[in-house]
């Protein structure tokens, strides 16, 4: 008989470790598997040095954020560790963050936390505990599916975080566990209080955690001098509208802060961060009908090739915000592809592109890949790159 883990032993004698980052999410889910009287271990990762950040409201990772996790440890009887995780950090989500943006891309450092430390290094610490499995407070469901384990969407659409975690390898997500897949956060919080847990009215963690100010541009100048370096910014129709300060200041789609006036809304259209030229004109120009991708992470039965990528209909989503869309999923010469139906606007390099089979709750992750290009028809037969309109000088 397998317990609600879906692993084959009691309760009592299946060790689970829990990452808690010291809100809510993490801190419900210890409690959940304590009362469930699963032998419950809590690990907290110090990623950076707060400062700052350690203070402001919705910052995570930090102090504040360390002593709560040690609290609900202690009201849950529960032993509880901090692992010094900061180079790793540093290294592999930092650092990679950084480069994308000087390279003129709109990175998502959450994937590649959730990637590499967290799934990666913290999966591993937990498998050297003798853990049977690592639970986590993402809103993501988790089941059974023959001989391996699915995602898929949460109950709470609202609270959907399963764009942030398309890159879990299949390995990862057979030994990941997420029991809040089937919760609401209003539901989450209800427990909370009934475990008498201090974070059980805690504010979310917002934007990115290791920008202390909300400036992602001071983290990168700080490990980048050379962002700075300035450059033009032109219209699509070759006209030199002014200079800037450094690429990294601009991303796709971008409308206020652009620094220049033509007598229309302009919006960034692309940026050549190799030649320091930020590309603006009218919204039209943002319109996207195709994504090339790169390091594809199919998670969907069977293997991805090109005889079933060709007729792979799906859903996507370009933006964690957003409620997925049509699209069909391709591959040729060049390498995977996705069709959208509907198209999108604004959408830039280094972003990640999630596969759903549908686009409702309860629907499976098939997946996805990060933009590495994106392209819009500019009439029929012809397609425009829209990062690549920069005009040579």
């Amino acid at each position: 008989m397998r317990n609600s883990l879906d692993i084959s032993k009691p309760p009592a004698q299946t060790r689970v470790v829990v990452a808690m980052s010291g809100g809510v999410d993490s801190s419900v889910v210890a409690a959940i598997l304590k009362s469930e009287g699963y032998e419950v271990i809590g690990i907290t990762l110090q990623l950076y040095d707060g400062g700052a950040s350690a203070r402001r409201a919705g910052a995570c990772c930090a102090g504040q954020d360390i002593h709560d996790a040690r609290r609900t440890a202690e009201i849950l009887d529960i032993p509880h560790y901090v692992l010094d995780y900061e180079d790793k950090f540093r290294e592999q989500v930092i650092n990679p963050f950084a480069a994308s943006y000087m390279a003129g891309e709109t990175p998502i450092p959450c994937v590649a936390c959730n990637q590499t430390v967290k799934f990666k290094d913290l999966l591993s610490t937990a498998r050297d505990l003798g853990a049977d499995v690592l639970a986590t407070g993402h809103y993501i469901e988790s089941r059974q599916d023959g001989a391996h384990r699915r995602l898929y969407r949460p109950v709470d659409l609202a609270r959907d975080q399963s764009y942030f975690l398309y890159a879990t390898t299949q390995e990862q997500v057979d030994f990941l566990r997420f029991p809040l897949g089937g919760l609401t956060k209003p539901e989450t919080r209800a427990i909370a209080e009934r475990h008498g847990l201090g974070v059980a009215a805690k504010p979310d963690s917002q934007d990115i955690c290791f920008v202390a100010n909300g400036r992602y541009t001071d983290v990168i100048q700080k490990l980048r001098p050379d962002a700075g370096e300035p450059g033009e910014i032109r219209h699509l129709d070759g006209r030199v509208l002014g200079r800037h300060d450094g690429v990294v200041g601009f991303t796709v789609g971008q409308r206020k802060g652009i620094g220049v006036a033509a007598g229309e809304p302009l919006y960034v259209v692309s940026i050549d961060a190799q030649r320091r030229v930020v590309t603006v004109g009218p919204r039209t120009a943002l319109a996207t009908g195709r994504l090339r991708l790169r390091a594809v992470n199919w998670l969907g039965a069977g293997t991805f090739d090109a005889a079933a990528a060709a007729q792979t209909e799906l859903f996507v989503k370009v933006r964690s915000t957003r409620a997925p869309t049509p699209a069909r999923l391709g591959l040729d010469d060049e390498g995977p592809f996705v069709e959208l139906t509907h198209g999108e606007e604004g959408v830039s390099p280094g972003q990640a592109c999630a596969f759903y089979a549908g686009d409702g709750a309860g629907c499976a992750v098939l997946g996805g890949g990060v933009i590495a290009r994106a392209e819009r028809a500019a009439e029929p037969g012809h397609t425009v790159d829209a990062n690549r309109t920069a005009l040579a000088s």
